[in-house]
């Protein structure tokens, strides 16, 4: 059944036509658009204060495949599944490899947890104990080996790294001691390999955190090379931060590596990407399509080699739907993004108008995208509502075998 008439998408088709919009390329680039799921957003876990366990929630690696299987099956747009060690670890990754590609899946990023592990409590490479530091060294050495059985090209690092307190550590000290453990680790990697490093600006260093914003990021990964590049997860900034101009910044040195897509209210919520802002994700895709134009070679191949993946950890929500949910509302506001007039805008930019420059963005956020979306997907087969396509597909009751205490945190 059709979501929507033929009469409403050939008004819509009229309304972009006219103004200047190529609604057929529109398509193909929405129907391009690629968002990695994390296998931990399908397990169990939590916040700092409770872990609600979850009927049918995966039990191992093998089973959060299986579930994002289903995602990128209804959804078209999630062909790859991010690991986490040793959240993931099995003593076969070939075989962990060849069981994601049966299902029409490829590994994604590799995680490495720098975080859990009880020596890792006063820090990991920044811990003022040597062995601690080195012990990091190799687990992040472990999950580049990781990476060439499981066909990855993305080293995804996030340090919890950082003190509560002041003089707890020697600030200077520390930094020096991670960009030395990055360029050990950046050493190790091959060609056609990227490091991302993520960044975040509190917690659970409440004084400090040794990768605390993007500049420290960006300069982390200037140091490196090449292969280094920023990874921004849209939850890890302070409440009016401008992530847009962040993103357009770092697409402009060509440092932008990737995304962690989430939503939040006030701090590192771990939402629904689009449940609280989705203006904030519209405009964050307009400067990466502005950017896909851009007579620079560094900076379009900047954009276009974005790694789009969801970080998200469902506390109250069923699993999948809401993975299923936020891929929607990536699709959505990536849709909208397509709809801006770049010609116009510029020509708007150029004379100063600043109210014509605003509406002309505004008016792409304001369209009602829904025939644009459905007819990607009636091209590709896919249901025209996957989230009542999942309900009505019987899997819901079928992971209920699985019981309760799955694998998680």
């Amino acid at each position: 059944m059709k979501a929507w008439s033929d009469e409403a998408y050939t008004l819509f088709e009229i309304q972009q036509r006219d103004r200047g919009i190529d609604v057929d390329a529109a398509v193909r680039r929405l129907s391009a658009l690629a968002v990695e799921t994390p296998s931990w957003g399908y397990g169990d876990s939590g916040t700092r204060f409770k872990v609600f366990q979850k009927e049918g929630v995966p039990r191992n690696p093998y089973e959060k495949i299986d579930d994002a299987a289903v995602v990128h099956q209804l959804t078209g747009a999630c062909p790859s599944v991010a690991i986490h060690i040793p959240w993931d670890k099995v003593d076969d990754y070939q075989y962990l490899r060849d069981y994601a590609l049966q299902r029409g899946l490829r590994i994604g990023a590799v995680n490495p947890n720098l975080f859990q592990d009880d020596d890792y409590m006063l820090g990991s490479a920044t811990n003022a104990d040597a062995v601690i530091r080195n012990k990091a060294i190799r687990h992040m050495l472990e999950c580049v080996d990781v990476m060439r059985e499981v066909g990855s090209s993305a080293l995804s690092l996030w340090f919890a790294d950082g003190t509560n307190y002041p003089g707890q550590g020697h600030i200077r000290r520390r930094k020096r001691w991670l960009q030395e453990a990055l360029t050990e680790v950046y050493a190790a990697l091959d060609p056609g390999m990227r490091m991302l490093i993520e960044y975040k600006f509190f917690e659970p260093g409440f004084y400090h955190t040794d990768l605390a914003d993007w500049g420290m990021a960006l300069q982390a990964a200037n140091q490196l090379g090449g292969q280094a590049q920023v990874l921004v997860d849209i939850g890890h900034h302070a409440p009016g931060t401008n992530v847009e101009h962040i993103v357009a910044y770092l697409l402009d040195e060509g440092k932008l590596g990737g995304f962690h897509f989430n939503s939040r209210k006030y701090a590192d919520d771990d939402l629904i990407v689009g449940a609280m802002n989705p203006y904030e994700l519209f405009l964050i895709f307009y400067q990466i399509l502005d950017a896909e134009r851009d007579t620079d070679g560094l900076v379009a191949r900047t954009a276009y080699e974005i790694a789009y993946m969801i970080d998200q950890s469902h506390v109250i929500e069923p699993k999948i739907p809401a993975m299923i949910r936020s891929v929607c509302n990536i699709q959505t506001q990536f849709a909208k993004a397509l709809l801006i007039q770049h010609e116009e805008l510029q020509d708007l930019q150029a004379k100063n108008d600043v109210l014509g420059a605003e509406h002309a963005v505004r008016t792409a956020f304001e369209f009602d995208v829904t025939p644009l979306v459905c007819r990607m997907r009636e091209e590709r087969g896919l249901p025209m509502d996957p989230m009542r396509a999942y309900y009505e597909s019987g899997y819901a009751e079928k992971i209920c075998e699985r019981g309760v205490g799955g694998s998680g945190w």
